[in-house]
């Protein structure tokens, strides 16, 4: 139980409270004393008729004025309304000690980085900020600042890239005064605000800022495509990045330029698909115009930075010819001009053809591949990489819901499935298009199936839709999994699919019920 005492203020008025308590011998387990004249006291709650004579004697302590039961001592109070406040805001807030260690999570943070907000506390705030150093700024805050009872406290504010999606970072230090009115630094206050709705429309799908920390993933194939990209991205060489349409090539190209040494200066690309050949060279080389203006170039214009080519393969000769020069020294005309310009410009090309099978067509310059394959990186196409679907819906999910001011919904335990062992002929693209039409016409807190209306697609290759991740039991689990679903359309009863595999009844029935297959 909880009281609150009103009383004078009395010099040994407290003393004859804690007595009183000690004679009933009822245990005192927190005080409170109030400036305006208020003592609260928390006790253990005790019988009626025991309570009753509590509050008789209490008040029959000279300067007591009243007593009465409360809900909540004045810092339980506080506590719980700080904390309801902190539950109903949007965005991830932490309180944070000065030994950098979590001291309150709000449920925002802990959705964010799934946990249970309970679990974070005590953890370092750098296990989850790891971008974010608080000791340098902590020491950086005590050497620059000394506050006065009126000062706004300095806010340091960052960037800062979790789980694919771009946040500010928000820390604001909190001082609270002593008895002499001197202002103590007891903590800070960290706050990530999701700019994901300033970035880019929804239709875009790059970034000018995309680095390595926007890819997502957790697939072990995926893993190795990001360390075999952050080595090549650090050199100068032409690089090749090849994979199926819509599997994430430009991002990838991008996330090189930005960790290259070239990151400050441009990065532009040219698609030279379905253009003439005199378009494509004017828009890579420039030219002089009517008047005899000169229009700068691609390359021209991108000097010191990277030029990203969409589909090499489809170049003509032509193209592949003034291509292969101007890789051999960086030297190119611009049309209609004599006059030789150098420029120091890294290449990336991308191609979803194989280049090799091109060239012993005769298609495609053998020099050109040679120069070109130097660094190349292979992107693997959704299906083989399925483990890495669910963290790119939830990356996407998370995206369309702030840019579109509604409320994230969650994936039904269905929707997941159908998800993860879809095949993805259109992989990132077709991914990222589908949970943008679901979330747009959804207005329910789940997506389910219906919501996203994925087409019928035939598989060829049993293989490529069961990921290689995980041990052999695994990937046999899903391989024999994909070979029972596809089988089911054709033979819609157990009978004869146990007919058709020549196993029995009862072994069909228990390995559809093990996979969750049905009709559907």
């Amino acid at each position: 139980m909880r009281l609150e005492v009103q009383c004078e203020d009395r010099l040994g008025l407290t003393r004859e409270l804690l007595d009183i308590l000690a004679a009933k011998e009822i245990d005192l387990r927190g005080i409170e004393i109030d400036t305006s004249g208020i003592i609260y006291l928390n006790c253990p709650e005790i019988e009626f008729e025991q309570f009753s004579k509590l509050m008789s004697q209490i008040r029959q302590i000279d300067g007591v004025m009243d007593v009465r039961k409360i809900q909540f001592m004045p810092g339980e109070r506080e506590h719980r309304e700080l904390k309801a406040l902190l539950g109903t805001l949007p965005d991830p807030v932490f309180s944070v000690d000065l030994n950098g260690k979590v001291a309150l999570a709000n449920n925002s943070a802990g959705l964010l980085f799934k946990k249970e907000a309970l679990v974070m506390k005590g953890v370092h705030i750098e296990d989850y900020l790891n971008q974010f150093n608080f000791s340098k700024w902590l020491d950086r805050l005590k050497a620059s600042y000394q506050p006065s009872e009126n000062d706004t406290p300095p806010m340091h504010t960052e960037m800062a890239v979790i789980s694919g999606l771009d946040y500010t970072l928000e820390v604001m230090p909190v001082y609270v005064s002593d008895e002499s009115k001197t202002q103590v630094l007891a903590s800070a206050v960290v706050q990530l605000k999701n700019s994901v709705g300033q970035k880019r429309p929804l239709w875009r799908s790059g970034s000018d800022n995309t680095g390595f920390d926007h890819l997502v993933g957790q697939s072990s194939r995926f893993k190795t495509l990001l360390t075999q990209a952050k080595k090549v991205a650090l050199l100068d060489a032409p690089l090749l990045i090849q994979g199926e349409t819509g599997t994430g090539k430009e991002v990838l190209a991008r996330a090189c330029h930005q960790r290259s040494h070239r990151s400050e200066r441009p990065f532009l690309l040219l698609n030279s698909i379905s253009m003439p050949d005199a378009a494509v060279e004017t828009e890579l080389f420039g030219h002089i115009e009517a008047d005899g203006t000169t229009k700068k170039g691609i390359f021209e214009q991108a000097d010191g930075g990277t030029v990203f080519l969409y589909e090499v393969g489809e170049m003509s000769a032509h193209l592949q010819t003034k291509l292969l020069r101007f890789l051999q020294d960086g030297t190119f005309r611009r049309v209609g001009e004599e006059k030789e310009m150098k420029v120091d410009v890294r290449v990336i090309c991308t191609t979803q053809q194989n280049l090799s099978e091109l060239v012993s067509a005769g298609q495609f310059r053998n020099d050109l591949f040679y120069r070109l394959n130097v660094l190349s990186l292979t992107v693997p196409p959704l299906r083989d990489r399925s483990a890495d679907i669910l963290p790119l819906s939830e990356l996407f999910i998370t995206q369309f819901a702030a840019e579109l001011g509604q409320a994230k919904p969650t994936l039904s335990e269905k929707a997941q499935e159908q998800l993860t062992h879809y095949p993805w002929p259109g992989n990132i693209r077709q991914l990222r298009n589908t949970l943008l039409r679901a979330i747009s016409q959804c207005d329910s807190a789940t997506l389910d199936t219906a919501d996203l209306q994925l087409p019928e697609v035939e598989s060829n290759t049993l293989i490529n839709e069961a990921s290689l991740d995980g041990s052999l039991d695994d990937i046999m689990g899903r391989y024999e999994a994909s070979i029972l679903a596809n089988l089911y359309k054709s033979f819609p009863s157990t009978r004869k699919l146990a007919k058709r595999l020549g196993i029995s009844h009862t072994a069909v029935a228990n390995k559809l019920r093990e996979y969750a297959i049905n009709k559907s």
